[in-house]
């Protein structure tokens, strides 16, 4: 290495850029980052945490998902246990309206500010637009008044207009991973494709959330090739996840990320996107362990799902929130959201 890219030179250069300036790293040095030494980690932390603290400030946001319809997917995402292509334990199924009220009012019960409605679907068709109104609707008339994002694959313009006119203020779709090796991990559409549908929703006025999944056979180069695409986007949220190996699925063999490099992605992507809401999502038990939350806490995430995820469970609601309270890390509040 060079004086430059040595590794105290690197965290320099990402303390002046990122710290002082609030601009991203490139591609190149967020690159650097992914190969620091594991001595480094807890100084990478420490920085990715200042950053946080600095562009976004110590709020953090917590959400709730649920999933209103399950398994039966025609896409085959190779990570997806609810792909219908895979022989995976997963079966099609649908929730009713009274259950979407009760995950919502559960989800409003644990002080999250978030409600994410999820489908596994290529795109929504008219029932699912039909029922996603009515729960909306539901919810409202329950009275609760917990923002609503939604998560139902790609979208035409015209239901990306619907779903402003329902009040949805947040959108998920997962760029999953980069562009270069997204052809690995899904055939059955294009990166272009989830593209397109986060443009027509950051045109329309709802908030952009998009992530992805780490450990999917990825190069250290496309992490960090992921990473400036992500900033590119300039997505509000973006999901972390860690991959779950999952039974039937193309990836059921895959080996768990370790935890040195899980919390060393982390900060590598709070150095590419110092302003944006980096939340911690599935995998994060397992590849982290029990701390893995108060680490990441403590090293550039500032959002948490809290509960279960769509097919796997999580930590209980309640640890997640202690932990906050132990960290001294306010709990986004939902007015200052509004």
């Amino acid at each position: 290495m060079t004086a430059a890219t040595t590794e105290s030179g690197i965290l320099a250069l990402a303390r002046e850029k990122v710290l002082d300036k609030g601009i991203g790293l490139s591609q190149r040095e967020v690159l650097d980052v992914l190969r620091l030494d594991d001595e480094y980690i807890p100084e990478l932390l420490s920085l990715a945490h200042e950053v946080r603290m600095k562009w976004c400030g110590p709020e953090v946001e917590v959400e709730g998902i649920v999933s209103v319809k399950t398994g039966g997917c025609p896409e085959d995402c190779h990570f997806c246990s609810q792909s219908g292509r895979f022989p995976t334990p997963v079966r099609s199924a649908w929730l009713d309206i009274p259950g979407l009220v009760k995950a919502a009012a559960e989800t409003a019960a644990t002080g999250a500010t978030e409600f994410c409605i999820v489908a596994a679907v290529r795109g929504p068709d008219a029932r699912l637009m039909s029922q996603v109104r009515d729960g909306i609707k539901a919810i409202r008339d329950s009275g609760n008044d917990i923002q609503i994002a939604c998560s139902l694959g790609m979208l035409t313009q015209e239901q990306v207009d619907e779903l402003v006119e329902m009040g949805v203020h947040r959108y998920n779709h997962n760029l999953e991973t980069a562009r270069s090796h997204f052809p690995n991990v899904v055939t059955t559409h294009t990166w272009e494709e989830r593209w397109e549908t986060l443009r027509m929703v950051r045109d329309a006025g709802m908030e952009v959330c998009s992530g992805g999944i780490i450990g999917m056979g990825e190069t250290l180069e496309q992490r960090a090739e992921f990473a400036v695409q992500l900033a590119e986007l300039d997505p509000d949220e973006v999901p972390m996840n860690f991959l779950i190996p999952q039974p039937g699925t193309p990836y059921e063999s895959y080996d768990v990320v370790e935890g040195k490099d899980a919390l060393r992605v982390v900060a590598a992507f709070r150095l590419a996107m110092p302003r944006t809401m980096l939340r911690f999502a599935g995998g994060r038990e397992l590849t982290l362990g029990d701390l893995g939350a108060e680490q990441g806490i403590l090293g550039g995430v500032n959002a948490i799902i809290v509960g279960n995820y769509l097919t796997n469970l999580g930590r209980p609601a309640q640890q997640d929130l202690t932990m906050l309270g132990d960290l001294r890390m306010p709990i986004k509040a939902l007015s200052d959201t509004l």
